[in-house]
This record gives structure tokens, C-alpha cells and sequence, in this order.
């Protein structure tokens, strides 16, 4: 039965005398918990500084990766509505933290906090975040490469030895049904193919195709999507029943067609992520990246990876 991450993170990085990897052979914890706090108020004074004065240029301090991608573009988009910034923006804040830490070697290293943040649900319940850090080098600062919310604020139960989490290797020796390296092709092939048997029915998955179909041809009006690869690498860690928790990301493309004559108008809220000169066309190309959290199950136990959590965000838009 899942568990609550939290708990399961409970006893993983109560542990103050961890030591900051220096090694590139030995196995070791890849963060203390002290280190760990300091991201995270690192992560969460940076987001406050951005939101608030409306800058994507102080994302890549505090952010990488396919989070970077995403959140600097949505930031970019609001400067273009508010060039004077937010100033009335709430400050997020956090309670309750925990860590999850794996013991690792080489380059990069990563480790999950997760804490009870002052954003509540549509039940109005305060949400929990579940952030990933990652660095490339003792030098590098940690930033965070992907975010997830859990339904509940539930997650999978992790596999835990000695108090720490297991870093799943990405290629083929993770024993899963998918390797966590071949995990953004697969999805992307899946959504432009509907073909293969993966990933289980949901609405991120045949709900999803299913949608786009719906959508695809309207009076006037005609949508292709082209899904990528996503270059920013995943994070994966074993949980209880041999799978795993894998963060991943995708990028995918969709261009509308209008009639010949007829002329799309950007939204207000995307005008600041315009390629070139807005011109009248009748076709437009919006690029996205999605940002997904699942479960990979083990090998030869005849589940299929599911979709815990999906984000995304439009990065450009491209008149042609």
C-alpha cells in the first residue's frame, strides 16, 4: 500500500553528522541534513525574489533542469503583463521538512525534500511539496530540477537501508520494466503512437490522446502534436516492491492551423514568449515542457507505469 512520503522520509536525514561527498568511487550520502535545509531555504527565498519582482533572470540561482525550463518561462510570460513586478505576491513558505537522502557516487547527486507548504488544494488542504536538488560538482550550489504534488499528499513508499534511499542506475541495470534513461523517449513514442503497452490507462496517458484527438479538428481550425525527448536527465529512486519513483521530463510541440484568411491571436498571458515579431498568420507553433513523476515497476511483474503527477509549462510560441 503507498505510504506517505513523509514517513517514509521520517527517519532518512534525522541524521545531522552526514557528510558531504567528496569522493567520486565511495558511496556516500549525497547531502547532510544541515546542507539540505540550506537548499531549501535557498530554493524558497529565490522563488519568493522572482515571483515578486517578476524575474526570470534569478530562476537559474535557485533552479536547473526541466523546472528551470518551465518556471522561467512562466515568469518571463508575467513580466510581459506586470514589467513592474508583483509586489503583493505571497511569499511561499514552508513547515515540516524532510529529506530524502541516497548514498551515491559520481556525478550528479540529487535528494528529495519534501515539506507542507502555505498553498492549499481546491479542498483546501495546504499541499505538500516534493522537490528534487541536484548539483554536477562539490562546487555547484543545489537547485531544483523537478517539483511534484501528490494526490493526499501521498507518494510511494521508498526502500530505505541504513536510514538512506537507493539510487536506481538509469540504464540497464535498474531491473525495472523501463529503464529511467529510456523513460522520456518511451513516453513521447507512446503519445505520438498510442502504440505499446507501458504505461497504464489514465488521463495523462489514453485520456490524454484521447483529448488531443477531440481536439485536433474543430470548425476552422486544425491541431498536430509532435512529443520529444527531453534532454534533462531523470531522477530515480527504488521504492518498497522493487520498482521506482522516477521524475522525468518530455517536450512536445503543437501547431495550429486556422483557415486560409484567418488570423491567431496570442493570448495576453503568452505574448511575452513570442519568437520574433508578432505578425498575422494563420499558424502558430506553441512549445511545451512536461514535467511527470511516476512509478516504474519492477521487472517481470507484469504492471505498468503509472502517472503519479504531470506539469508543464509553454516555453515559446512561434508564428509561422
Amino acid at each position: 500500500m503507498p505510504a506517505t512520503l513523509t514517513s517514509a522520509t521520517a527517519a532518512l536525514v534525522i541524521l545531522s553528522g552526514c557528510m558531504t561527498v567528496h569522493g567520486e568511487r565511495e558511496m556516500l550520502p549525497a547531502v547532510s541534513k544541515a546542507e539540505g535545509t540550506k537548499a531549501l531555504t535557498r530554493f524558497t527565498d529565490g522563488f519568493n525574489q522572482a515571483y515578486r519582482h517578476l524575474n526570470p533572470k534569478l530562476n537559474p540561482s535557485f533552479e536547473a533542469g526541466a523546472l528551470l525550463a518551465i518556471d522561467q518561462a512562466g515568469i518571463k510570460a508575467a513580466h510581459a503583463l506586470r514589467p513592474q513586478g508583483n509586489p503583493g505576491f505571497r511569499a511561499l513558505e514552508f513547515k515540516d521538512p524532510h529529506f530524502t537522502v541516497p548514498k551515491q557516487a559520481g556525478w550528479p547527486k540529487y535528494f528529495i525534500a519534501d515539506a507542507v507548504s502555505n498553498r492549499k488544494d481546491a479542498s483546501g488542504r495546504n499541499t505538500r511539496w516534493f522537490l528534487v536538488f541536484s548539483r554536477d560538482d562539490i562546487a555547484e550550489k543545489w537547485r531544483a530540477v523537478y517539483f511534484a504534488q501528490f494526490p493526499g499528499n501521498k507518494a510511494p513508499e521508498l526502500k530505505t537501508k541504513d536510514g538512506y534511499a537507493e539510487a536506481v542506475p538509469l540504464g540497464s541495470g535498474s531491473g525495472l520494466t523501463v529503464a529511467p534513461g529510456t523513460l522520456s523517449r518511451a513516453y513521447a513514442d507512446y503519445l505520438n503512437t498510442g502504440k505499446g503497452s507501458v504505461f497504464a490507462p489514465g488521463p495523462q496517458t489514453d485520456g490524454w490522446r484521447a483529448q488531443r484527438a477531440k481536439d485536433a479538428r474543430k470548425v476552422g481550425s486544425r491541431i498536430q502534436w509532435k512529443d520529444t525527448a527531453s534532454d534533462h536527465q531523470p531522477v530515480a529512486l527504488r521504492t518498497t516492491d522493487g520498482g521506482a519513483l522516477v521524475f522525468f521530463s518530455t517536450v512536445y510541440h503543437q501547431q495550429q492551423t486556422m483557415f486560409a484568411g484567418a488570423t491567431i491571436s496570442v493570448p495576453a498571458e503568452l505574448r511575452g514568449l513570442v519568437v520574433g515579431p508578432e505578425k498575422k498568420t494563420n499558424r502558430m507553433t506553441f512549445t511545451t515542457v512536461s514535467s511527470q513523476a511516476v512509478t516504474v515497476p519492477a521487472k517481470g511483474s507484469g504492471d505498468k507505469v503509472t502517472i503519479l503527477n504531470r506539469r508543464e509549462g509553454k516555453t515559446s510560441v512561434e508564428p509561422l
